[in-house]
């Protein structure tokens, strides 16, 4: 006998990106063998997911004005799982098949009211060995504040409140779905509620869904902590092999980020040699910033020093010329021309410079 399976994932914020890329089929490659890639164009969404999960869920929870506390801890976002086994699948035939997970669709919409806005993706995948869809959905209970106002609120630990919350999900799906038409069978109340969602893919691909679905495990049953498993020949299979994929994202992240480190670490020594090169110059600057202080004091006083000189050249002319009895024009002329030197200092300097420079190139001539 076949069995109605719906299993449910619970999602850190941290978690939608990697499964959003297996969901959607936006890898390039895939540790998980049973994945076929050539038959990848048959998979379909009932719900497509406009964008990844993380950036869908802030865009849902602001249109729709969500409440709740959001923490880094939170789990914000639920996958279900929905299948059988392979057999029932190839008995039913293909449209059977589709309404199956349309129907399954439909049950979620209808679960403690969740409503179908609040479906981020349901995508049906053909390319594994068992059919199965995969149903992201935030956890959204209706309730009412603190002044009495209705309103929707994000809050798994609510909407899975009980410690029979899965039990129930289990009862409810296996009822709404038989009355649907699907000749199914509910697994007895303890079975596969905490056995993990690539454990129950293995599981249904493998045939050996009745087996463990008869099983008397302890509850609840862990992921990991399957007793009648571990010693079988396909625990390899069902156990170990579901995490070879999570292994690998592991060892990936493990390389990134101790060249992030790496990085890091060259950078604080840059950043150390830019902190010591930073200092000196700042010595430096105050070094050159005292000097230029005493170099403006400087010629402050040499331009007191050369204005006052002016003047006391100016009031010689203007003493002389009254004692002589001639005009300061004259005396200057008389001056310059017998000491081959001019009053004005700026008009001198400029004669020296010529002299200056009708040396050197005489000196220049001569080597020559």
């Amino acid at each position: 006998m076949s069995y109605a399976i719906i299993r449910n994932e619970k999602y850190k914020r941290e978690n939608l990106k990697g499964i959003y890329r297996h969901n959607e089929r936006k890898n390039k490659n895939y540790s998980n063998k049973n994945i076929d890639k050539t038959k990848s164009h048959l998979n379909y969404s009932l719900k497509e997911a406009t964008m990844s999960y993380d950036k869908l869920f802030d865009k849902i929870k602001e249109e729709y004005h969500l409440k709740g506390q959001i923490k880094t801890v939170s789990n914000i976002a639920c996958e279900y799982i929905i299948t059988s086994d392979k057999d029932y699948f190839q008995k039913i035939g293909i449209e059977e098949t589709q309404r199956y997970f349309k129907e399954a669709y439909n049950f979620v919409c209808e679960y403690k009211n969740l409503e179908e806005k609040y479906i981020m993706s349901a995508n049906v995948h053909l390319d594994e060995e068992t059919p199965h869809m995969h149903l992201v959905f935030i956890p959204v209970i209706h309730t009412k504040d603190k002044t009495g106002n209705s309103i929707d609120k994000v809050a798994c630990s609510e909407f899975w409140k009980g410690k029979d919350s899965y039990r129930e999900l289990q009862d409810s799906f296996y009822k709404y779905i038989t009355e649907k038409g699907f000749n199914l069978e509910r697994g007895q109340s303890n079975r596969s509620e905490h056995v993990s969602i690539e454990t129950l893919k293995k599981l249904t691909g493998l045939n050996e869904i009745d087996n463990f679905l008869k099983t008397d495990f302890p509850e609840p049953i862990e992921v990991g902590e399957v007793p009648d498993l571990i010693n079988s020949k396909y625990a390899h299979e069902q156990i170990i092999e579901p995490f070879k994929e999570e292994n690998l994202k592991l060892i990936e992240q493990n390389i990134y980020l101790r060249k992030n480190l790496s990085m890091i670490t060259e950078n604080i020594k840059l950043l150390d040699n830019c902190e010591r090169e930073n200092k000196k110059l700042i010595k430096e600057n105050c070094k050159l910033t005292k000097e230029n202080k005493k170099l403006l004091k400087d010629i402050d006083l040499f331009d007191r020093l050369l204005s006052t000189l002016q003047n006391t050249v100016n009031k010689l002319i203007s003493w002389v010329s009254s004692v002589f009895k001639v005009t300061e024009e004259s005396l200057i002329d008389t001056f310059e021309n017998e000491t081959n030197t001019f009053i004005n200092p700026m008009e001198q300097l400029l004669v020296e410079d010529e002299k200056m420079k009708e040396n050197l190139e005489n000196e220049y001539n001569k080597i020559l």
